[in-house]
């Protein structure tokens, strides 16, 4: 038994589960976006946090980390009942292809499960809908649940993915806006938090040519 499952938020780091092998890396066609609420962990129904979710976009790239299950059916129902707890708010297990760092030009897997959201707040109790980024950054930076901060969750997925040397543009300019709202109401900050993180990316110097994503029912190596 095998399974692969790619992480674009918090499981990038803080994968939370047993696993037996990570890689860095991407899928095409898709980009995150902070249009998801959260109301058991870093918010609450009366005031919901905003996490990331991924909207399809075509040309698109998301970085992130492929964690893969091997062993007993008991060892992958134990971690796909803890990912489906964790992530309870998306609606949706897709299927994509995932692209290893350093060789982007053919697919390392097929069939990699990730975790999204239907865009529909009729269908989607927790889809909130895309909203000006001072809207975005005000909302983050003041909720809070029972496991922390809106923001700490922001700042964790900014320094997660200098970390992996793949800077996403819009976690930054989002997380430098709550830093804003943060100063000019006072609220206070950890000071690792305080100042935008700086050093070299390594995002790839050239264009990606979008790759039609598979729908498998279980990932498969491919030759490299």
């Amino acid at each position: 038994m095998v399974f692969w499952v790619f992480g674009y938020g918090s499981l990038v780091w803080n994968p939370g589960f047993e696993y037996d092998e990570k890689m860095i890396g991407c899928i095409k066609n898709y980009r995150r976006v902070f249009d998801l609420a959260c109301i058991d962990h870093r918010g609450t129904i009366d005031h919901p946090a905003r996490t990331c979710t991924l909207e399809y976009k075509e040309g698109a790239v998301c970085w992130g980390t492929v964690y893969c299950v091997r062993g007993d059916e008991e060892k992958e129902r134990l971690a796909m009942a803890y990912l489906e707890n964790r992530e309870c708010e998306y609606d949706q297990k897709t299927t994509v292809d995932f692209f290893k760092d350093g060789e982007i030009d053919k697919p390392t897997l097929s069939g990699v499960m990730v975790f999204t959201s239907t865009p529909d707040k009729e269908s989607n109790k927790y889809y909130l809908g895309p909203a000006p980024l001072e809207d975005m950054a005000r909302q983050i930076a003041t909720a809070s649940g029972p496991c922390g901060n809106n923001r700490d969750y922001i700042f964790l997925l900014e320094k997660a993915m200098f970390n992996i040397g793949h800077e996403d543009d819009m976690v930054i300019e989002l997380a430098n806006e709550v830093r804003k709202v943060i100063e000019l109401k006072g609220l206070g900050m950890p000071k690792e938090n305080s100042s935008r993180l700086t050093g070299p990316s390594l995002k790839p110097k050239s264009p990606l040519s979008p790759h039609k994503l598979l729908r498998l029912p279980e990932a498969i190596a491919t030759d490299t």
